[in-house]
């Protein structure tokens, strides 16, 4: 079969690999859309522990042997330990996920464990879908937050992850977001979809989600935070945490990282997606994937979200 393979730094290659093999306990899932993330593309230009050769894609719809259509949750906990009793799976300390950890969507086929598998309701879209797992993310992020409604809402980065927080803080009736990007054709977008926007963020607000993750946005997250108000750092641009500690203390604003979900945000983002304005979405062939991957990589602002479609 035909799949896209992350072969060494700044590399991806369309590649001939074998069919992938559907152990005890997994299903075998027929792609048809695969979204390309931002992590991804940082991943492949600076390694760590994606460790090539590796077939990655982790954002992922399609369907089972039976035509039964699906979403595939690409965080696998182990379960058993404590923080899965609590419900945060995302955080387990023996998790392993899709795309990273073993093969990912980037193919025509891939084995899943079945618990991964996720019918899809009638009538999402194949582009709805592949945004589920994006989705997923802003819907943590708000409730992180607190799920402010009526807050005053700063969304920093509007690549996918800032323009599902627009969505999910749109949905949870925020009385304003302001989406700060330096590419204008991304703070077009934004505005299509309701947002009050501009290269950097302006004035104060009761919430900001910082979509980059670079020392410059997480600076700017906390500068334009009210006193007593929360910061959500959902980007991984940078270790560098570049804020004021002292100004953190004076102030008792909150800093909350966030990463990925926990299986509610999933099944709300599942719930969420099919009412939204998905028009910033491209689809590319399968076959077209290291070129768009390497455009995107090498710092193109557009499209804003590529999927992938064997």
């Amino acid at each position: 079969m035909k799949a896209l393979v992350f072969t060494g730094p700044s590399v991806v290659e369309l590649r001939e690999v074998p069919e992938p093999v559907v152990g005890a306990g997994e299903v075998l899932v027929h792609v048809a859309a695969s979204g390309i993330c931002g992590s991804e593309l940082h991943g492949v230009r600076t390694p760590g522990f994606r460790v090539p050769p590796l077939i990655m894609g982790h954002e992922f719809t399609g369907h089972t042997d039976d035509g039964q259509a699906v979403i595939v949750n690409p965080i696998l906990a182990c379960g058993t330990c404590d923080l899965c009793a609590q419900g945060q799976p995302n955080i387990c300390r023996n998790r392993k996920i899709l795309g990273i950890h073993r093969p990912g969507g980037f193919a025509e086929r891939v084995a899943v464990p079945t618990a991964a598998v996720i019918p899809l309701p009638d009538g999402v879209s194949r582009t709805a879908a592949a945004l589920v797992e994006p989705a997923a993310n802003a819907v943590h992020a708000w409730r992180l937050a607190g799920h402010p409604a009526g807050a005053r809402v700063g969304v920093i980065g509007a690549g996918a992850i800032g323009l599902t927080c627009l969505h999910t803080a749109l949905a949870g009736k925020a009385a304003s977001v302001h989406v700060a990007d330096r590419a204008p054709e991304r703070l077009a977008i934004a505005a299509r979809l309701g947002a009050t926007t501009g290269p950097e963020l302006t004035g104060e607000y009761d919430v900001i989600f910082d979509a980059v993750g670079a020392a410059a946005t997480h600076e700017q997250s906390l500068t334009h935070l009210r006193p007593g108000g929360v910061t959500v750092w959902l980007g991984l641009a940078a270790a560098d945490p570049g804020f004021d500690a002292t100004d953190l203390v004076r102030t008792e604003k909150r800093v909350l990282g966030s990463f990925a979900y926990g299986n509610g945000d999933f099944t709300a983002a599942i719930d969420l997606v099919g009412g939204w304005d998905l028009s910033w979405t491209d689809t590319y062939p399968l076959d077209q994937g290291a070129d768009i991957f390497t455009t995107l990589m090498n710092g193109h602002t557009t499209p804003v979200k590529a999927l992938l479609i064997p």
